[in-house]
């Protein structure tokens, strides 16, 4: 007789794995604080940290555009704020130093509070969520976490704002996300994938006799921030043919063949490599001009191009961003992104975390570099310090809600809700470090403005 084979039932069908049980998913939750008590979390050792500050911003420059590095490097070091914003790879290095709960998600890799927005689902909603992606990566929730409360008072300092209003942000950022995970403990796994924060939500910060005012502002602001409202303010007409304007060093005109055949290779790889659908949408567009374009702060010097299609009629414009991604900051500590292609790895990370991802996003790799392509602008409304700022507090704790829905739908809501717990300890711990990793940023930006006036590193005149 043959010997029963133990991975088939007696109808020869195989065994599937059944899940882990509730009760199973919080004692890991749990266990986790053995390997990193929740009051360790607070924990910041400037001369644990094993490497300069330095080494890592610079060693990005590998895979960057040279001739723009000293405008990164001058952004950043303008104040604790912009170098803050660029510089994730330090920070990653940092968080490396240290133990993780080994509670994984997908990380946004740059949740600080400015990389959360408003922007149109493919529906037309607007809709509140993270947004850029670059350094996504599978890895510890804390990580993200920490990033987010850091910056929330490294941003009230940057504004001038009381040492207690940074301090009631983070407060009320991890309280939000506390509470919102702890919801989702119980929620079906569908509910949580579908649930979606609206921009009726972000004006639920304002007062009754101010929402009717800020929602008209937003109203304006859809209109103007789409490809038509791009078409309009960021183009002229040039012997005939419409023509992107210039405005150095944001947008430049790159006058290269070898540039602007990778423009073209890139945009036909991609197009290649979409759905079927979106492939018959593209063929009704055509290309009509592109410049290379400097975003943020983290970003310049990576490779983007701002492109121009438009309809066989002339009249129905697309804006297209075309971006490089090179590796996530996190891979260091990580270990490689599973994907062979970077900008698949954002893409996919992106459509992950988002509740609803824009429907031209895609990936290629042309000339031995990765890239991502996204639509520019699609009602994109983006949050400055300035507007921030004054209500930074009440920002907060939405943000710290968005960051718990993007941890619940792609990490276990049951272990993380466990580990954190239901009191204030996690809270309190992830305030302190916010506060020592904010002094620390202040240290590394007054040492990498030294580097620029004593030559060390390449800055702007």
């Amino acid at each position: 007789m043959r010997p029963a084979d133990p991975t088939l039932g007696s109808d020869r069908d195989p065994i599937l794995d059944l899940p882990p049980s509730r009760t199973a998913r919080r004692a890991e939750g749990r266990s986790a604080r053995a390997r990193v008590p929740r009051t360790r979390l607070a924990d910041w050792d400037p001369a644990a940290r094993g490497h300069d500050a330095l080494e890592p911003i610079v060693a990005q420059g590998d895979i960057r555009v040279a001739d723009l590095l000293p405008l990164r490097y001058s952004r950043m070091a303008e104040s604790p704020w912009t170098y803050y914003r660029g510089a994730a790879a330090v920070m990653a290095a940092d968080l490396a130093t240290s133990p993780h709960t080994a509670l994984e998600v997908q990380l946004c890799g740059d949740a600080h509070v400015l990389n959360f927005g408003l922007w149109a689902t493919p529906e037309r909603q607007l809709s509140f969520d993270l947004r850029d992606f670059d350094e996504t990566l599978r890895g510890p929730f804390e990580w993200d976490v920490k990033r987010f409360a850091a910056s929330l008072v490294v941003l009230a300092r940057d504004n001038g704002l009381p040492a207690a209003v940074g301090e009631q942000a983070v407060a009320r950022a991890m309280r939000a996300y506390r509470e919102r995970m702890a919801g989702y403990v119980h929620a079906k796994q569908l509910d949580i994938w579908y649930d979606l924060i609206t921009v009726d939500d972000l004006l639920s910060l304002f007062k009754p006799a101010e929402q009717e005012r800020v929602s008209a502002r937003v109203t304006r602001q859809v209109t103007r921030r789409t490809s038509r409202g791009a078409f309009d303010k960021l183009t002229v007409t040039v012997d005939g043919r419409r023509r992107i304007v210039e405005d150095p060093p944001k947008r430049v005109r790159v006058d290269n063949s070898a540039v602007e055949h990778l423009v073209e290779d890139v945009l036909a790889a991609y197009r290649a490599s979409v759905r079927a659908e979106l492939r018959h949408l593209l063929d009704h567009f055509s290309l009509v001009d592109w410049v290379r374009q400097v975003v943020g702060v983290g970003s310049v010097g990576m490779r983007v191009y701002l492109v121009l299609l438009d309809s066989r009629a002339g009249d129905d414009p697309l804006f297209l961003q075309v971006k490089q991604a090179g590796p996530s900051v996190y891979e260091a500590a990580l270990g490689p992104s599973p994907y062979a292609n970077h900008g698949e790895r954002v893409v996919t990370g992106k459509r992950m975390i988002q509740s609803a991802t824009d429907i031209f996003a895609g990936w290629t790799s042309v000339g031995g570099a990765d890239f991502y392509v996204r639509q520019f602008r699609d009602m994109k409304i983006i949050p400055d310090s300035e507007s921030i700022a004054p209500r930074l507090v009440t920002f907060a704790r939405k943000c710290g809600a968005v960051l718990a829905r993007a941890h619940a739908r792609t990490g276990d809501p049951v272990a993380i809700s466990a580990y954190i717990g239901k009191g204030g300890e996690f809270d309190r711990a992830m305030g302190a470090f916010a506060h020592a990793y904010a002094d620390q940023t202040e240290r590394d930006q007054r040492q990498l403005a030294d580097a620029i006036a004593s030559r060390v590193v390449p800055g702007e005149s």
